[in-house]
């Protein structure tokens, strides 16, 4: 019977490809109130949207407590959470 193979893990950071400039995403963070926890959370998505997507990014935050039926629409079970909500080309 031949074994199953297993993968390495690689060393150092895992790389990803680059988003095409002409990508625009559309994110949506769930936040539980303005705890640590979701002030950090917030932070870091805002870096990531300026850093990594150079503006184009829009991002969302929703508190669950401010808007309860929406994150139960959405069937958000844990927060923070973060979700893609639309991805699009920009026409250029």
């Amino acid at each position: 019977m031949k074994r199953p193979t297993r993968m390495r893990a690689s060393k150092g950071r895992r790389r990803t490809a680059a988003p095409r400039p002409s990508e625009e995403y559309a994110l949506s963070l769930y936040v539980a109130g303005s705890s640590s926890r979701s002030r950090q959370a917030i932070l870091r998505a805002r870096e990531l949207c300026a850093n990594e997507l150079k503006g184009r990014c829009t991002l969302e935050v929703i508190d669950i407590y401010q808007d309860p039926t929406r994150a139960r629409d959405e069937q958000i079970l844990a927060t923070p959470r973060s979700s893609e909500r639309s991805r699009s080309r920009c026409a250029g």
